[in-house]
């Protein structure tokens, strides 16, 4: 088994049971107690669960390893989604070149664009139907195509994203956390969502309220790498990793 197949292991066994030992690893994994307390070590160094003394326990805060589709996505919170879009759209320039990440968030900034010169690269199948038909300039990443979430994912469509340098990228996020930051349950999106997070001057997660306090599988950027757009805030203690705005009394 690889490395990154074990880890997955690991984190999908701490879902379902919250706190794991190294015997009950060694065994569901087929592997020695030593690699198994290298995994550890290495996924507690990523922030991804803690090592305790003996095994492993979950990160604080509700896991969340299901991926919903975008029709289930699309029916919530809708109202916090469309104020979070309105206002990301209002940051866009005609003078950006932007990243918008697939999602039902992203999804209402595209709808509240209005005549814009900027140029738009995204990985959402359904984003760049809806940027084209408003007459915007729009690229669309190549790669696997994932039905489930009407994305762009994958090693190719990492590698296609790497030949661009953004001047804004807007993302979604399945859960935010202090101690495992912005996560996702898909290992290839988390891996594009890096890439655009790396790739981009400024770096911004559109989050309603309900995603605070969740963790998925796999991080993909530190609290501090992004500035986050959400609804309301509830817990004033993540203003000390980042900017926050709230949109809500907009």
């Amino acid at each position: 088994m690889l490395t990154q197949e074990r880890y997955q292991q690991i984190l999908n066994i701490l879902a379902q049971k919250k706190a794991v030992t190294v015997t009950e690893l060694t065994q569901a994994l087929g592997a020695s107690e030593a690699t198994v307390r290298r995994d550890l070590n290495a996924l507690h160094e990523l922030g991804r669960l803690n090592k305790v003394h003996g095994g492993a326990t979950a990160l604080t805060g509700t896991f969340s390893a299901a991926e919903d589709d975008m029709t289930t996505k699309s029916t919530r919170n809708m109202e916090e989604k469309t104020a979070i879009g309105v206002y990301a759209a209002s940051l866009i320039k005609d003078d950006d070149f932007v990243y918008i990440d697939a999602g039902t968030t992203t999804e209402r900034l595209i709808d509240a664009l209005g005549e814009s010169r900027a140029s738009f690269v995204t990985n959402g199948f359904g984003h760049a139907q809806r940027l084209a038909r408003r007459g915007l300039k729009t690229y669309i990443l190549g790669g696997a195509f994932k039905a489930a979430t009407d994305a762009v994912v994958g090693a190719v469509a990492c590698k296609s994203l790497q030949r661009y340098n953004f001047t804004k990228c807007f993302l979604g996020t399945n859960g935010v956390s202090p101690e495992a930051g912005f996560t996702t349950p898909d290992a290839e999106e988390a891996m594009l969502k890096a890439e655009a997070v790396a790739r981009s001057y400024m770096a911004y997660v559109l989050a309603d309220h309900s995603k605070f306090g969740v963790v998925a599988p796999v991080t993909f950027a530190a609290l501090e790498k992004n500035c986050i757009i959400t609804d309301r805030l509830a817990d004033e203690s993540y203003r000390s990793f980042t900017i926050i705005k709230e949109v809500a009394d907009l």
